[in-house]
């Protein structure tokens, strides 16, 4: 077939009008197309007035080869790419994989070894899903926090409960970005999520979709063994000085032996990142962002990005993206936004608050919400020990704990008074989502001076953008810390630790992804390196 890319046709088309517009540009007769298939539909919403569908389609035709030939120049007729994904042979015999953690990079990391056939043994130092999402919700609704069980740790990982964004800006010439998505649609997912330019799925799917993940691996062989956190690994020095894993001890005492391990713990594993620098595995400090969570009625965003077109069912509930170089050097910019959907507390440590976004497949809450975030450096704003992010995470967390009340209510602070530098006594007419509750109080105690000379520059610039922006009711919800992980356990070419052979750091925790989709395909590629190291072809 032949993939046609960048086409494009009004919002209100009718159905006819794609096949015509098909054959207008490959200049060809309506008889001589066979059939077509959307690859990819996403739209253009750059003039408000004059919004526009873009799809890519594949078609079949009459004389491709003749149709190939006469638009080889041309890069947006081409043949349809081969997306498929062959899993690799590995020898017979090869001794099991150990996977930490069971979050996106886990789950994909473990399924492709599964799907090799190397029976991999996945642990996660949370619980099942369905019990894990009972934890979740009772710190949402009841202020009760358990610290091994929550938003970021359990099955499914700190994605289970967030918009179930499926994009990111990778691009991988094999196509692994498909093999998730077909993987997640066997598992249940809208099979939409494979045409859609920004599919997403929402928590209650994604609950859905990680067990049956769960149980084909397992029918493949796999074993699962939840709350099992690794206290530390064995690592043994061969007589040349090299270094290699030999097994995990376990937070029950017990010792599981092990020559591969796959570490996707996630950017939230604070205690296991300082057993690891414990253990002399290399580690470096890495950018991350803080900031704040803000908060709109979604209604305000549609209108500002759709016009008369919004609350059209093909473009959904509208999105942003926004950023801004500011005068003290700092960028600004959104952060994982969320439409129709609410700030969730995403802490688990107690005596800590952190925010997050999420949403449901159907974008349906009242408020749009987004991270407002500032990009921090390790050279610049937490110098020294590799660890020393995780210290700064952890001391604006409390900051924002006590400026909640000590109970793990959220700060908040309408963006009028945060603009005049005045505490906020009382909220607006924008109604935050945040459970368990907030308390209206100044974000200023709750975030380093420069993160907030740099908002409160950035929200004039943003409100000249999209209407309403900045908007003094507008509520900011405080803070925003785990945009991503503070450290990277940098690897080599072979997918291996630099200096513990047996170690392959995956995924967000390890400095490798940021988001479902990215995390997944890291996943997939270190699973793959760990099956080169035992002589998979």
């Amino acid at each position: 077939m032949i993939r046609l890319t960048d086409l494009k046709l009004p919002l209100h088309h009718p159905d006819e009008a794609l096949p015509a517009a098909i054959c207008k540009r490959l200049r060809i007769g309506r008889r001589d197309l066979v059939r077509h298939a959307v690859a990819r539909r996403g739209h253009d919403a750059r003039d408000k007035t004059n919004i526009a569908l873009v799809y890519s389609v594949d078609v079949a035709v009459r004389n491709e080869a003749v149709l190939l030939a006469r638009f080889r120049k041309d890069a947006q007729v081409q043949p349809t790419p081969d997306t498929s994904y062959r899993p690799m042979t590995v020898p017979a015999g090869s001794e099991r994989p150990v996977v930490i953690g069971a979050g996106p990079c886990g789950l994909f990391a473990g399924l492709v070894l599964a799907q090799m056939g190397l029976r991999p043994i996945i642990l996660d130092r949370g619980k099942l899903v369905r019990e894990r999402t009972k934890d979740t919700w009772g710190l949402w609704r009841r202020g009760v926090l358990n610290p091994e069980s929550n938003a970021q740790f359990g099955e499914g990982g700190a994605g289970t409960f967030s918009d179930g964004k499926l994009y990111s800006r990778i691009k991988d010439a094999r196509y692994l970005d498909r093999k998730v998505l077909t993987e997640f649609v066997k598992a249940g997912a809208p099979p939409e999520i494979l045409t859609e330019a920004h599919p997403h799925i929402g928590t209650f799917r994604l609950v859905k979709m990680v067990e049956s993940m769960r149980e084909t691996i397992e029918a493949l062989g796999g074993e699962y063994r939840f709350s099992t956190r690794v206290e530390g690994l064995d690592v043994a020095t061969d007589a040349a000085g090299e270094r290699h894993v030999q097994g995990l001890h376990l937070n029950d005492g017990g010792y599981l032996a092990a020559t591969r391990v796959v570490l996707a713990i996630g950017h939230s594993a604070r205690d296991t990142f300082a057993a690891l620098h414990a253990d002399g595995v290399h580690v470096e400090a890495k950018p991350f962002s803080l900031g704040v969570r803000i908060e709109h009625p979604q209604s305000w965003i549609d209108r500002a990005r759709f016009g008369a077109d919004a609350g059209h069912p093909v473009l959904g509930a509208a999105e942003y993206h926004l950023s801004h170089h500011c005068s003290n050097g700092r960028t600004v910019y959104s952060f994982c936004m969320c439409p129709g959907g609410t700030v969730v507390a995403a802490t688990s440590e107690e005596g800590r608050v952190a925010t997050n976004g999420m949403s449901q497949y159907s974008r349906s809450e009242r408020n749009a919400n987004s991270g407002l975030v500032v990009a921090i450096d390790p050279a610049r704003d937490y110098p020294g020990d590799p660890l020393a992010g995780l210290a700064l995470q952890r001391h604006w967390e409390e900051r924002a704990y006590v400026a909640g009340g000590a109970s793990y209510r959220a700060p908040a602070q309408r963006l009028g008074d945060f603009l005049a530098g005045r505490p906020s006594t009382t909220l607006g007419s924008v109604v935050p989502s945040y459970r368990p509750g907030v308390q209206p109080t100044d974000l200023a105690l709750c975030l380093p001076d420069f993160v907030v000379a740099a908002i409160r520059e950035a929200l004039p610039v943003f409100g000249r953008q999209i209407r309403g922006y900045d908007h003094p009711d507008v509520v900011m919800t405080g803070v925003e810390t785990r945009t991503s992980s503070p450290v990277r356990f940098t690897r080599g070419a072979d997918g291996q630790s630099l200096n513990t052979a047996g170690l392959f750091p995956a995924g967000e925790g390890a400095g490798y992804a940021g988001g479902i989709l990215s995390a997944a395909v890291d996943g997939i590629k270190v699973a793959e390196a760990l099956a080169r190291s035992i002589g998979a072809t």
